[in-house]
């Protein structure tokens, strides 16, 4: 497996380290990217929604936009 870590560089002395994730760091990686993941498939049915509803009146985006008042 590929070791993770974090780069820190000093502004002072310009000096860089890399200092290796620790098991809790890499542990809430991995959980932020699960969240991230449910997240956009999420957004993903939410789209899939929006576009079946439209499909479903036989309008497009811009005409619901119209029809909601919204000019963006």
């Amino acid at each position: 497996m590929t070791k993770l870590f974090r780069i820190e560089q000093n502004v002072q002395t310009g000096e860089i380290t890399q200092i290796d994730l620790t098991e809790s760091e890499i542990a809430e990686l991995h959980q932020q990217d699960e969240m991230a993941k449910i997240e956009k498939a999420k957004l993903l049915e939410l789209e899939q929604q929006k576009t079946a509803l439209l499909a479903k009146l036989g309008i497009t985006a811009d005409e619901a936009k119209l029809l909601l008042g919204g000019t963006n």
